[in-house]
């Protein structure tokens, strides 16, 4: 197991002496307790590494060469996937078998835009009063990217995989909840032949981010996590040198399901694809709206398939479990806090208890006709705790999907196709699933409106985060 910081193509000792902690959401018990911390000297260091390999060897590698380290790279990954799946699991408590799904998206990412390379196509304007214009793409520089601890795997993919297609380099923090995994990518990085300098990987908590947001040397960082760190992230990058900024920042997302819905495709998605990750999931539904006329019966058999769920809760190194714990002590307060006032603003249909004695295991939690000010159906909880409320008419569907300063992802059910696509327009989301809960896809742009955050991963668009247009203009007269 590597603990130190990856800088340089190598395994460093951080000068800020600091480490963190990490103990098992499953029972507490130690997992590490030296995971070094990057402090100003070592992120300067990282910075340092990054630019030089930007204007250096990286520099004149062509697009045929990035192409051949980056599937290096993912082949890697799949080779290592039962090695590194288990990091995850102790660290934050995500079922290997989900983590390991989540290691796929990582080399799947890095394939996709392994193939992008060599297509960032420039432009050309006819000319005009004798000056003929082209546009190139220059890749942006030095970039960071911090990602959060529900999802490490493909934060990373995203991240890393977009910048350094496109000749960028970059320096990656994750999570100081879940940061063992992905310090281990450090001798695959080395191993697929990428040249020193150009991913690097440190390690800490909200300074370590601090330093990177702020740092006058970084071109670009994107930042996965929540609505008030993001908005200190870009903070930070106004008040320093202006760096681009990309936000992915959360969702209090909205799943309408009309009477004509398949009622059991609309509940396999709401009961096992909902708790996904134990509900720790930006992309969850957690705010559903079900027609009147079948609300009764929806809310019965939702009820049932959660306590059914409620059995397949258990160790996250076990590949039967389902549902793991919270991600540590601190989230599981939170997540109980919920709880604790949901009971005070909602009617409580089944869960809302810590599971077990040991560990930070919660039930299943599904609460009924929540206030419109409610905490519970205004803000991200974070954990297995749906909210179901009625609607009568498409245009109250519309108006209480909407009712949200969130718009990253939503649902809807029904057997209508214009309906469907009529509300799709609708809705103030990034995301618009028809049918089915969130769907991924490195083809697509994932992102989104109002406090969700600003620009897009995945997908043509975002790769194009990570270059800037450049304007030439030749004046044929002379």
């Amino acid at each position: 197991m590597h603990t130190q910081l990856f800088i340089n193509n190598e395994y460093v000792d951080a000068k800020s002496g600091e480490t963190l902690t990490i103990y098992s959401p499953h029972d507490e018990s130690l997992v590490a307790d030296n995971i070094q911390v990057a402090g100003q000297a070592d992120v300067d260091a990282a910075v340092a590494a990054a630019r030089a390999a930007f204007k250096g060897e990286w520099s004149t590698w062509s697009p045929t060469q990035r192409t051949k380290v980056m599937l290096k790279f993912a082949d890697l990954v799949d080779e290592h996937v039962k090695e590194l799946a288990p990091w995850e699991a102790k660290c934050m408590g995500q079922p290997v078998g989900v983590t390991e799904s989540l290691y796929g998206m990582l080399s799947s990412c890095f394939r996709y835009y392994a193939g992008w390379t060599d297509k960032i196509a420039g432009e050309q304007f006819p000319a005009h009063d004798g000056v003929y214009k082209i546009v190139q793409y220059d890749p942006i520089g030095v970039c960071a990217g911090i990602g959060a601890w529900n999802g490490s795997p493909i934060f990373f993919g995203f991240k890393v995989a977009a910048a350094v297609a496109v000749g960028c380099t970059t320096i990656y923090k994750g999570s100081e909840k879940s940061p063992i995994g992905i310090i281990q990518f450090g001798e695959l990085v080395k191993e697929a032949g990428f040249p020193p300098g150009v991913i690097n990987i440190v390690s800490g908590d909200g300074k370590t981010g601090a330093m990177l947001a702020s740092h006058m040397d970084i071109n670009k960082v994107s930042f996965t996590g929540s609505v008030f760190a993001g908005k200190k992230v870009q903070e930070l990058a106004a008040k320093s040198n202006l760096k681009r900024v990309v936000l992915e920042l959360g969702g209090k997302s909205p799943s309408l399901i009309f009477a004509d819905a398949d009622i059991e495709n609309a509940l396999t998605h709401h009961s096992q694809n909902f708790l996904f990750n134990t509900g720790q999931a930006c992309i969850a539904a957690s705010r559903t709206f079900v027609h009147e006329d079948i609300a009764p019966k929806f809310i019965e058999q939702l009820k049932a398939r959660f306590e059914q769920f409620s059995h397949a809760t258990g160790s996250p190194m076990d590949p039967k479990t389902f549902l793991g714990p919270l991600a540590d002590g601190k989230q599981f307060e939170r997540v109980m806090s919920f709880l604790d006032i949901g009971k005070k603003e909602a009617e409580l249909i089944t869960g809302g208890t810590r599971h077990g004695k040991n560990g930070f295991y919660v039930e299943p939690t599904i609460f009924l006709n929540p206030k419109d000010d409610a905490r519970i159906y205004r803000e991200e909880i974070f954990g297995p705790v749906i909210t179901i409320r009625t609607f009568k008419t498409e245009e109250e569907a519309i108006e209480l999907a909407n009712d949200t300063s969130y718009g990253l992802s939503s649902c809807i059910f029904t057997a209508s196709t214009s309906r469907a696509l009529r509300i799709a327009k609708k809705l103030d989301a990034g995301m618009v699933n028809i049918n089915t809960s969130q769907a991924f896809g490195m083809e697509a742009p994932f992102g989104g409106y109002k406090q969700s955050g600003l620009g897009r991963e995945g997908g043509r668009q975002g790769l194009m985060h990570y270059v800037e247009a450049k304007t030439i203009c030749i004046n044929m007269g002379v």
